[in-house]
């Protein structure tokens, strides 16, 4: 199979789909890898290092899309990208279309085959291809919430751990799963007052048992929420349902009992946000103000630090990818129910009932399609 592996043109996005190390994986198993030039070099790779792997280099996205069969990249295909996509041609990335219509309804029209990273399972349930860069996210949510609570950056100027005698900054953290997690490790290392709120019981057993006494634990409802809302001096939203939009959990309404000044970090924002006044922003302009409250709403978190997340990326993506190449889509879907819950549009078709449910769009079912 011809893998392309195009330059991502979102702004500030640094990642690349392929590390060299893919393409000579790609290229051992008998395929031809195109990657364009420049690709890789925000996250640090050279075209010598693809060139040195096997790969070839070209010198335009519209060269990737027009000779190869199957796209990798990182991020959703931006509208220039959409229209070089064709019938038949697979694409492999994260997608998040429950909260964009336009891009949903261009794949629609190109009729290729789109599978998300963001809905690919594993045996557990979880989600294998999300699961890597949700830790970089969770990981960077205090450190970018810290440097908004910043006077200077509109924040109400207090220091995450505090100093003796002066207590530290409280983090409140919703949702306990992959993002959480990682978000109250982190802030807790930092030394903040940490609460993690989830609906799960079992969940929240689970993080007592391991973390101990590092942060405290809630079970989420309306009722806490509005309890803790007004102590907090930030939130982390990471609720996450997958391919769905994200439920909207704190409205414009409840900013007014919080403290001037605190700080809401939307790590959902790719799935359209958990915050009522929540909207996407970029590393270039990454904080807004509502109502004197500052957001930060990057909606690609990790392409801050985008070698450790290429990197980390690149090894959950090389087993599905190589799968795609040697079997084609149709097999490895058939083969594979883990990787066939990542299709999300074939030919014309939307196949993931939750992005459906989200934009009033029928869907089939993607078992019918490789029946």
């Amino acid at each position: 199979m011809k893998i392309g592996c195009p330059k991502e043109i979102k702004p500030q996005e640094f990642r690349v789909g392929l590390t060299p190390n893919a393409a000579m994986e790609a290229v051992a198993h008998g395929h031809q890898v195109m990657v364009e030039t420049g690709a890789g070099v925000g996250a640090g790779f050279a075209d010598a290092d693809y060139e040195a792997a096997g790969a070839q280099i070209v010198g335009t996205a519209a060269e990737v899309f027009a000779q190869t069969e199957m796209i990798v990249k990182v991020k959703e295909p931006q509208a220039g990208e959409r229209r070089m996509l064709r019938e038949g041609q697979v694409l492999f990335t994260y997608l998040h279309l429950a909260p964009d219509p336009e891009q949903t309804k261009d794949l629609l029209a190109s009729g290729c085959t789109a599978i998300a990273y963001e809905t690919v399972t594993d045996r557990s349930g979880g989600l294998p291809l999300l699961a890597p860069m949700s830790e970089v996210a969770g990981r960077l949510a205090p450190q970018v919430g810290a440097w908004t609570l910043q006077k200077a950056n509109g924040g109400r100027g207090v220091l995450m751990g505090g100093v003796p005698g002066v207590g530290p900054a409280r983090v409140l953290v919703i949702g306990g799963g992959v993002v959480g997690t990682h978000a109250a490790r982190i802030a807790a290392g930092m030394g903040a007052d940490v609460t993690v709120l989830d609906r799960s019981l079992p969940r929240l057993r689970t993080l007592d048992d391991v973390f101990g006494g590092q942060f405290k634990t809630g079970y989420s409802s309306a009722g806490l929420l509005a309890e803790l809302l007004p102590q907090a001096d930030m939130v982390v939203g990471a609720v996450l349902i997958p391919g769905a939009a994200a439920p909207k959990l704190v409205t414009r309404a409840q900013l007014g009992v919080m403290k001037p000044g605190s700080v809401l970090v939307d790590v959902a924002i790719d799935q359209g946000g958990c915050f009522e006044t929540s909207k996407a922003t970029t590393h270039q302009d990454p904080i807004y103000e509502v109502d004197g409250i500052m957001h930060y709403c990057v909606a690609n978190m990790p392409g801050a630090v985008a070698r450790t997340s290429t990197l980390a990326l690149g090894n959950a993506t090389m087993p599905f990818m190589l799968a795609l190449a040697d079997k084609g889509w149709t097999r490895a879907c058939a083969e594979d129910a883990h990787l066939l819950a990542g299709l999300n549009v074939h030919a014309g078709q939307l196949t993931y009932a939750a992005v459906g449910e989200a934009l009033g769009i029928a869907t089939v079912e993607a078992r019918s399609l490789v029946a």
